[in-house]
């Protein structure tokens, strides 16, 4: 081996071992956001929503997706790729959802960064059975999604609070060694809620975030991820 050679794959080794981000690397950071209507909402005219991004944000780039992703790039100068998924069916149906056949697409593309944010969706969890039930499978699903042992895991508690979802998302979380980031708090301030920005007819989709709730949202999130790029 020559020494230009040798230089090189003791670089690269010594990347790895230092937990180097892939931008370092010269690689885009790919993050993977994974939620459901308020991570992001195809158009459905009978309930008078015309967007395709997270309901109810004004416009795309008030979601708090894209808010994120605008994060990141300022903190590391690069646009990251990144990727969305609604899996509003893995909530309402999570003890028998088919990981291997729905998420193939989104564990192909091998996330760094891994965004949970799900449970307004879920069945009340009346049980202590259910809320086992929950967390195992929320536990399956970030397990499928961790692309690599370097890969990082972060979870959105409950835009509309539920202490019950709440504590199996968190235990979930700890149990793949993610970050769990409490937003109850958000629900108390009506200014969250869409509703309070322009009239909204459908009363489901007025009860969404609106651009404020969003931006609370996304700025939760983003002090996790940030804190942790190098």
């Amino acid at each position: 081996m020559n020494l230009r050679r040798f230089s090189l794959v003791v670089f690269t080794t010594l990347l790895s071992l230092s937990g180097a981000s892939p931008a370092a690397e010269g690689k885009p950071l790919k993050m993977l956001f994974v939620g459901n209507s308020i991570t992001r909402h195809g158009p459905a005219a009978k309930i008078g929503w015309t967007g395709n991004w997270g309901m109810a944000a004004t416009s795309e780039d008030k979601d708090y997706v894209h808010l994120v992703v605008d994060a990141v790039t300022k903190k590391q100068g690069a646009k990251p790729e990144f990727l969305v998924a609604n899996v509003a069916d893995f909530e309402r149906n999570f003890e028998t959802f088919d990981f291997t056949t729905k998420l193939k697409t989104q564990t192909d593309f091998a996330p760094d960064i891994v965004v949970l944010a799900i449970g307004e969706n879920v069945p009340a969890l009346q049980t202590e059975e259910s809320k086992t039930k929950f967390k195992d499978s929320v536990t399956k699903l970030m397990t499928l999604l961790k692309a690599s042992p370097t890969t990082k895991i972060y979870v959105r508690g409950c835009f509309w609070a539920n202490p019950a979802k709440d504590t199996s998302l968190k235990e979930a979380c700890a149990t793949v060694g993610g970050t769990f980031i409490d937003i109850s708090s958000l629900a108390k301030d009506e200014a969250n809620y869409a509703r309070s920005e322009r009239k909204i007819e459908h009363e489901g989709v007025a009860r969404h975030p609106g651009d404020k709730g969003m931006q609370a949202i996304a700025d939760a999130i983003s002090a996790s991820i940030v804190a942790t790029l190098k």
